[in-house]
């Protein structure tokens, strides 16, 4: 099964590799020593610290590997590629909350770079899905767990 793409802004690509470059040459020293200095204080089979510290290695080791995959299957969004004719990856959007009034804007991003509680979607989120391709004046219904968003449409822009 092929791998799946990984869309990022170049901002977006540019933090996973400051943060694969942290991982690999701060973290990893910070955890090899602590290893190190968990084997000194003697018999490792009753070591809490230095089962703590390998755990964290697991953990870390996880993580750049994690960040590496994503990184050899990314395809990067050009921001002179991003339209606002419709909603896509890179662009912001306005939209009014049908049945509530309110006014809220998301930016779309790939997974990487999502962060809710920043109006950053991923456009494989339910309501990132429903948004992509939809124009300004467009309504969409989105499924999400509590419930049916209803939404229009009301402005594009990067």
């Amino acid at each position: 099964m092929p791998e799946k793409e990984i869309l990022l802004t170049a901002e977006g690509l540019k933090k996973l590799e400051d943060e694969l470059d942290y991982m690999k040459n701060v973290r990893r020293k910070e955890v090899a020593d602590r290893i190190k200095t968990a084997i000194g204080f003697g018999d490792i089979s009753e070591n809490s610290e230095y089962d703590d510290a390998k755990n964290e290695q697991a953990f870390l080791e996880g993580r750049i590997a994690a960040l590496e995959k994503d990184l050899r299957h990314v395809r990067l969004i050009d921001a002179n590629d991003i339209t606002i004719d419709q909603v896509g990856v890179g662009t912001t959007v306005r939209l009014k909350d049908l049945d509530y009034g309110d006014e809220i804007e998301y930016t779309l991003v790939g997974s990487p770079e999502a962060n809710p509680m920043q109006g950053r979607i991923s456009n494989e989120s339910p309501v990132g899905k429903a948004l992509i391709g939809r124009h300004t004046g467009d309504s969409v219904e989105v499924e999400v767990p509590a419930g049916i968003l209803r939404y229009e449409v009301l402005d594009i822009r990067r």
